[in-house]
């Protein structure tokens, strides 16, 4: 049973990859930190908190999507910055890759979610 927004899989699998690309921004060039490791915390972190804030306002069903739709857009937006990370050579291939495929997934649960939310 839900009964908070630490519940959902879309939070959880968010939450988790935040911490992961936050782990990782250090291993960024000194000159990207501040450029594409910025990018990458602040969209990372918007995920799971959007989820949250959504969750929080669920019973006004526009509100609530609104949110959803921030989430994924944040979480296409990864997509993007890892694939730069990957073919600038500052993430190794298969840790972006790995990444990118958990975004992907998650982005399409997050549609879902967004799609059939009265029954959650």
């Amino acid at each position: 049973m839900i009964k908070s927004f630490r519940d959902l899989e879309v939070y959880k699998e968010s939450y988790d990859l935040a911490i992961i690309v936050n782990k990782n921004v250090n291993k960024l060039p000194l000159f990207e930190r501040n450029d594409l490791g910025s990018q990458l915390r602040r969209a990372s972190k918007s995920v799971p908190a959007n989820v949250a804030e959504g969750w929080a306002k669920r019973r006004f069903e526009k509100e609530f999507k609104r949110h959803l739709d921030s989430a994924i857009g944040s979480a296409n937006e990864m997509e993007v910055h890892i694939s730069m990370a990957k073919d600038l050579g500052f993430w190794n291939k298969d840790f972006c890759d790995d990444l990118i495929k958990r975004y992907n997934l998650l982005g399409g649960k997050l549609t879902n979610l967004r799609n059939n939310w009265k029954t959650y």
